[in-house]
């Protein structure tokens, strides 16, 4: 699987859990996938908005 950052076209290490409290349920979880060069920047996307619930080296989404 790719990473989710734009233009990259790395293959994906991480799982990031998130969602949006305001239009997902509380157990709900979407998933971007990130490459090691990417995982910190979309991590930082997802906790600044309120979104990251968890980080997975696993990528059984």
């Amino acid at each position: 699987m790719k990473c989710s950052a734009r233009g990259c076209k790395e293959q994906a290490a991480w799982a990031l859990r998130w969602n949006n409290p305001k239009i997902h349920e509380p157990d709900r979880r979407k998933v971007w996938l990130a490459c090691e060069a990417h995982r910190e920047h979309l991590a930082d996307f997802l906790a600044a908005r309120g979104f990251l619930r968890e980080i997975d080296r696993s990528l059984d989404a």
